[in-house]
């Protein structure tokens, strides 16, 4: 079952996460985290004026309020709907790209790699708190963003 959460203008130049906050307490009071894997998506309904062709990634209030988030919930990926983008969208939040009307988004290399493995490492250790298999779902997030990870990375970990 897909779950969406509405984020307006205020939420977001307010840093409000509780449309957020209310629906992951709910979900850990339940026990239905992992029931919920790759089902959440945003609905973003961000006022701008009419001339402005900005995507949302390009937007600093947006993009900070995705940066707090991502300090309270770093292990939101694994409940994003990645088939309907999600992850792509919230990886564009928080690492620096451009973009290119041929190639459409490019990530700062560095930047990506960064985060990737970031989030590696947080997820790896939140799966394997909630008893998770986590090798072949990481494996999946990083190709979503060009990466293919070597098992000997895992056995490290």
């Amino acid at each position: 079952m897909t779950i969406t959460i509405a984020l307006n203008t205020d939420n977001i130049n307010n840093l409000d996460l509780s449309p957020v906050a209310t629906v992951i307490e709910k979900l850990l009071q339940e026990g239905a985290i992992a029931s919920q894997e790759q089902q959440l998506r945003f609905e973003i309904n961000y006022i701008l004026e009419q001339d402005d062709p900005r995507e949302l990634s390009e937007i600093p209030e947006v993009r900070l309020w995705f940066i707090r988030l991502d300090t309270r919930i770093p292990w939101l990926p694994f409940l994003l709907d990645w088939k309907a983008g999600e992850f792509v969208r919230y990886a564009a939040m928080l690492v620096p790209h451009s973009f290119s009307i041929k190639e459409g988004i490019q990530y700062n290399p560095e930047a990506l790699e960064i985060f990737l493995m970031h989030k590696l490492f947080v997820l790896t250790d939140w799966l394997q708190q909630q008893a998770i298999p986590s090798k072949s779902r990481l494996q999946s997030m990083a190709q979503l963003l060009g990466y293919e990870l070597d098992d000997a990375l895992f056995e490290m970990l």
